[in-house]
């Protein structure tokens, strides 16, 4: 089987345990799996795997920039190999079609930025961890969610990960690596 690296940037654990369970996933198909988070480990050369999965969470309008400079040094070894980019955003749950709209304009604007073309992709929700953010944080974090979600009770957090989307996605970049699926399961977007 191949070996799979999995790196990722997260700023409050949710990208890093949606990670985790992609790695789980391929591990269950006998794939060789490291995890590495980008924002605190040196980045491990992508030269060594057979094959890269890519993660980053959206704050502030942006993705954590360890994971764009990673993409940004190793371009060209992405390339050699095949890849993928997931995106963890709390706009996607959104009712509201243009806000979900913005969230996948996200991932646009990083393929653009870096010039790297992953071979799947995939946008999750996030988290809102009330219970983890001081008082400025939870307030604003509140209003936000007012128009989104809905979810204001800051006495307790919400997860709004698609579990199962995220097991497709594993399914699909295994698929993938393995040679059994050449063209992108539709959506491109599993969530």
């Amino acid at each position: 089987m191949s070996s799979i690296l999995v790196c990722y940037g997260t700023t409050e654990g949710q990208t890093a345990k949606i990670a985790g369970r992609i790695a789980d996933g391929l591990r269950e198909r006998g794939h060789t799996v490291e995890t590495v988070d980008l924002s605190t480990s040196d980045p491990a050369d992508p030269a060594g795997y057979d094959a890269v999965l890519v993660g980053a969470s959206i704050h502030v309008g942006g993705h954590q920039s360890a994971v764009r400079s990673f993409v940004d040094a190793h371009r060209e070894t992405l390339a050699a190999r095949p890849t993928g980019f997931f995106q963890v955003c709390l706009s996607i749950v959104a009712d509201d079609e243009a806000t979900q709209a913005e969230a996948a304009g996200y991932v646009d604007e990083f393929i653009e930025a870096t010039a790297w073309q992953p071979d799947r992709i995939a946008v999750f929700g996030g988290a809102l961890r009330y219970s983890k953010y001081g008082f400025l944080k939870r307030q604003v974090l509140k209003r936000i969610a007012k128009d989104m979600t809905g979810d204001t009770d800051t006495s307790r957090d919400y997860e709004y990960t698609d579990w199962e989307a995220v097991a497709r996605f594993a399914a699909d970049f295994a698929d993938f690596v393995e040679g059994d699926r050449a063209e992108p399961s539709e959506p491109s977007f599993l969530e």
